[in-house]
């Protein structure tokens, strides 16, 4: 035997003691740890950490080791990302696991969640290559089942942005005329009745009184005294015009025949000031300034009288352009002009709903409670008047509402078209983009409707359909929805979820069915059995996904869930 052959016996020899070429051993399930354990959904992957505690004198010098994590379920199987592994004498560029002490190394998994995955295994594959050997190791399973709560968000439950209708049954039209008295006089002129003004208000008056729809709520006066000469002079003054109009406009009903004309009211202002500063900021009257500063600085009538006449350059243009519209008494008429009952426009929507503004169409669709019936009056709306951007919205929130999500996207596009800057139709299609798991478009069009209340649902569900359920929870806030019970839920805020889901407006089956989950969480089988039961109600097929649910692994709910 020459030396050569020594050295190579000699060599073998020593890579057998170290574990360099003998095979890599099975791997035991009880090297793996995994978290969480079941598996759990965040937004709408199943993400988890399994951690592999390889003991010392395992893992053989010249091995690599790919695993590849799969998920396996209702007979089918998905991978996630492999990753590989070596020894000490490898060359590669993978982490390196040592003989002698062994190591611990992390595998992140990540799946797209499927609603079969709540049954199923995480196995770990192991494919070894030693040299120019390879050869697979039997599979180990680490853990079993996903919990699936989380998928419980829905975008289709946000509620989208209505563009309200300005129907008011009752609109209050004011109508006014002023009587200008001479300096010192109350005795009402000849030619003051015969202003365009004034026969405009005693026409209002007349056709508010002869018409069906309208209806004379108030006759008012108010008169004035200019603030030039004594306070008490200037109150009898301005009580003499109140007297002298309210009489003039007694005689004008009784000469017309109007009886119905709610109240007839009077009340007289002795200086007005008021009227007397806002008449001299408008004009061009030279130290103007001056004079505002003077009403500024003194609140007694006489005093600001007194320093005003102390301007005497400047007194006489306020005798010649102001004074003299400040000797007046206003008559105000405030009629209520009544729209169409309820009955009425639905019975023209039925008849002739040409008939109907856009604004009583929108307002009928607010009468029913029938989501079909308000895509029909929609429906008819953007047909009638399809340059108001409010009936393609709201036609498209009732399709929404429906279920019907491409026909509600299409009809807030239109709307968006139509009136860019409106925020309703952005909101909105943000939410349809949010059906359809389009989270950046369904962000960009949130962001340009944050203005309106009903964001802040929108933005919570769609943090919560990310998995970002500390996001999820500041933008809901105080929302009493099931999404915003949801995000409490899986942030394990037990007592606020409990006060939300009771605070549901119209509590479905889900609602129920978060509360049996909250029931579980906090070890109350009551709470989880009484509110299974109302869920599979409204909802059988809740009945198999209960049975199948981790979340109620521990309570025996045979009598409900099958």
């Amino acid at each position: 035997m020459n030396f050569k052959s020594i050295i190579t016996i000699a060599s073998c020899s020593t890579i057998l003691l170290t574990g360099c070429s003998k095979k890599l051993n099975q791997f035991s399930a009880d090297y793996f740890t995994v978290n969480p354990n079941p598996l759990e959904v965040v937004g709408d992957r199943v993400p988890a950490t399994v951690t592999a505690n390889i003991p010392a004198k395992f893992f053989v010098k010249n091995a690599e080791v790919t695993v590849t994590p799969y998920l396996v379920f209702d007979g089918q199987e998905v991978a996630s990302q492999s990753y590989s592994f070596q020894g000490e004498k490898v060359r590669g560029n993978a982490p390196v696991i040592s003989y002698e002490n062994g190591q611990t190394v992390t595998i992140p998994v990540m799946y797209n969640y499927q609603p079969e995955m709540i049954q199923s295994q995480l196995a770990l594959a192991f494919e070894v290559r030693q040299g120019s050997k390879q050869y697979a190791l039997p599979r180990v399973i680490v853990a079993n089942g996903v919990i699936a709560t989380a998928a419980f968000a829905d975008a289709g439950t946000v509620n989208p942005a209505i563009a309200p209708d300005n129907f008011q049954r009752i609109i209050n039209e004011k109508y006014a005329a002023d009587i200008l008295f001479l300096i010192n006089r109350a005795n009402i002129r000849n030619d003051q009745l015969k202003t365009s003004e004034m026969i405009d208000l005693n026409n209002e008056i007349a056709n508010a009184n002869a018409a069906n729809n309208r209806q004379i709520k108030e006759l008012n006066i108010s008169s004035y005294a200019s603030p030039d000469g004594t306070w008490a002079f200037n109150s009898k003054l301005a009580q003499d015009r109140e007297n002298t109009t309210k009489k003039y406009l007694n005689d004008k009903l009784k000469k017309d025949n109007i009886t119905e004309f709610g109240e007839l009211t009077a009340n007289f202002t002795p200086e007005d000031w008021e009227g007397f500063q806002q008449l001299v900021a408008k004009s061009n009257i030279q130290d103007k300034d001056l004079i505002l500063s003077i009403l500024s600085m003194y609140k007694d009538p006489e005093q600001r009288e007194k320093e005003i006449r102390n301007l005497s350059s400047v007194f006489d243009q306020l005798a010649e352009t102001i004074l003299p519209q400040l000797r007046f008494s206003r008559i105000t008429a405030s009629i209520d002009v009544i729209g169409k009952s309820d009955q009425e426009i639905m019975e023209l929507f039925q008849t002739n709903p040409s008939a109907l503004s856009v604004d009583e169409i929108l307002y009928a669709a607010t009468l029913t409670n029938n989501n079909a019936q308000k895509i029909k009056i929609y429906e008819t709306a953007a047909r009638q008047y399809p340059n108001d951007y409010r009936t393609f919205n709201d036609l498209g929130v009732a399709q929404f509402i429906a279920g019907d999500y491409n026909a509600a996207q299409a009809n807030f596009a239109q709307a968006a078209r139509i009136a860019p800057s409106e925020a309703q139709p952005q909101l909105n299609l943000g939410l349809a983009a949010l059906v359809k798991k389009d989270y950046r478009d369904a962000k960009q069009k949130f962001g340009n409707a944050s203005n309106l209340n009903e964001v802040n649902d929108a933005l919570g569900t769609l943090y919560l359909m990310q998995g970002d359920v500390n996001a999820a929870n500041q933008a809901f806030g105080n929302s009493k929805s099931n999404n915003a019970a949801l995000a409490q839920i899986l942030s394990k805020n037990y007592s606020q979820a409990k006060n939300t889901l009771a605070g549901v407006a119209n509590p479905d089956a889900t609602t129920y069915y978060l509360t049996a989950v909250l029931g579980a969480r906090t070890n109350n089988e009551a709470m989880v059995k009484d509110n299974l039961k109302k869920a599979v109600k409204l909802n059988p097929s809740l009945s198999a996904k209960a049975a199948k649910d981790l979340e109620f692994a521990n309570f025996n709910i045979s009598n409900i869930a099958y």
